[in-house]
């Protein structure tokens, strides 16, 4: 009977492995253009795709890499994104024993005293019995794939959810790259601003000393003091935001951060290269953030064939085997086996509609996910085309602030030599003063422009993965 049981169990795991119910799953087509946009194309030069380079060589500033490998090791949102997959993980495998009987074995003791009355033989009696048993409890046999439906969806939710982890860990290391490069344009406004404080003040002092002698008017020492205050207010001003800075890059490291691996200015950071932006086919089906999306209709779709397997006659079966007798002395003598085979199958008749809705809601929540799932690659191509957009004009501008400070410092030096010479007022100083502090401000920012750009490119075009 032993192999008659073994041999009825591999021949229902041979049935429960035929094909489940869902619909073949079809990649929907991508609900964008085959190209980016004109104006991103034609600034596309030859480089490396961003797939292929990891961020350790992306980043190429050792500090940098620095700072975000300390976030990698402690930032909380990071930590919750991680632990969410090994807790999908495991329901994975929850969902996955439910293919599999449950054996288990149970031993049990019965003593009961049967009164006269209640006894056949008008004589009292106490009956005994006892058990041991080794078993499967209704094991669900798998004919029509709603398990099976079951395990497929709980695995492309644990993929999803890994690559949820894998796309909040590119977003980490973007988010602090971006803040580590505004605390360095910060560092170097604020350097711009001390080095610009002292020229004011030794020029006001210079003039407050002319002035003593009768030789600078007091409109010039006026104007000489208002450069100094204007100094000391932008020096104020960048302080308070170095902080600001310096606190929301340790939250996103999650740790103190060491003084020596903090940036002092924006020029001493390495850039990073160019990427290649390639075509929407080849990049957006890479992000870990569309790849999500698609192992969630995946799910979506393998639940509609669970969903179906419920309209179909469910088979379990229950099965033992063991020793019994009324002596606890002889339960394993010979003479005590025992055996239960219990099939059991239940047909769905009726269920006031509750079966059809199930399916219904199957359909219409693959719909959504399908939504949702274009809408991601409809965002995602977005995020490529303003990135690449901005790099032109961003390298423009950047180009523009370089030759305007050039021009500008030559003005000062010039306007500088003619008021010491006597030849113009110390208002035409002042107006060169401020135009090239300016112009130093505005190209510290499109540097930095530049830079976070850099930083969203290789992020959207699917680097780090």
């Amino acid at each position: 009977m032993k192999t008659k049981l073994i041999i009825l169990l591999i021949l229902c795991s041979a049935l429960s492995a035929c094909k489940t119910l869902q619909d073949p799953y079809e990649r929907p087509a991508l609900p964008v253009s085959d190209s980016w946009s004109t104006v991103s194309a034609a600034s596309d030069a030859p480089a490396t795709a961003a797939s292929e380079v990891p961020w350790q060589s992306y980043y190429k500033d050792e500090r940098l890499r620095s700072v975000i490998e300390l976030a990698l090791k402690n930032n909380r949102d990071l930590r919750v994104a991680l632990l969410n997959v090994e807790r999908t993980q495991a329901l994975y495998r929850i969902q996955s024993s439910e293919l599999w009987p449950s054996v288990g074995a149970m031993a049990s003791g019965e003593v009961t005293r049967v009164p006269d009355k209640a006894s056949t033989t008008g004589t009292e009696y106490t009956y005994k019995q006892f058990s041991v048993n080794l078993g499967i409890a209704s094991w669900e046999i798998d004919l029509f794939g709603r398990l099976r439906s079951l395990k497929e969806s709980a695995l492309e939710q644990y993929f999803a959810t890994e690559q949820t982890a894998c796309a909040a860990e590119d977003s980490l290391v973007s988010a602090v790259a971006a803040a580590y490069l505004t605390l360095a344009a910060d560092s170097e406004t604020l350097a711009l601003a001390r080095s610009s404080f002292e020229t004011q003040q030794s020029s006001y002092d210079l003039i407050r000393r002319s002035r003593e002698l009768g030789v600078a008017s007091e409109l010039d020492l006026s104007q000489a003091l208002s450069q100094v205050e204007q100094a000391r207010a932008v020096i104020a001003t960048y302080t308070g935001r170095i902080a600001s800075d310096r606190n929301s890059l340790e939250l996103l490291v999650g740790a103190g951060i060491s003084p020596d691996l903090l940036p002092d200015r924006l020029s001493a950071v390495a850039e990073t290269p160019d990427v290649s932006a390639g075509l929407p086919s080849d990049v957006l089906l890479r992000r870990p953030d569309i790849l999500a999306a698609e192992h969630s209709l995946k799910a979506a779709n393998a639940n509609i064939g669970a969903a179906r397997a419920a309209f179909f006659p469910n088979i379990s079966l229950t099965t033992a085997v063991g020793t019994a007798s009324s002596d606890l002395m002889d339960l394993f003598q010979s003479g005590t086996g025992t055996w239960t085979f219990q099939p059991t199958i239940a047909v769905p008749l009726f269920a006031g509609g509750g079966l059809k809705a199930n399916l219904d809601a199957a359909k219409v929540e693959r719909e959504i996910t399908v939504a949702q799932y274009e809408k991601a690659i409809q965002a995602a191509f977005a995020d490529v085309n303003d990135a690449l957009t901005l790099r032109a004009t961003l390298v423009t501008r950047r180009t523009a602030e370089e030759a305007l400070v050039t021009a500008l410092s030559n003005a000062y030096r010039l306007s500088d030599a003619r008021y010491k010479a006597g030849v113009d007022s110390y208002l035409a100083v002042l107006v060169a003063q401020r135009s090239l502090f300016s112009a130093q401000q505005s190209l510290i920012s499109a540097r930095l422009a530049e830079q976070l750009n850099r930083v969203t490119l290789y992020k959207v075009l699917g680097g780090g993965i």
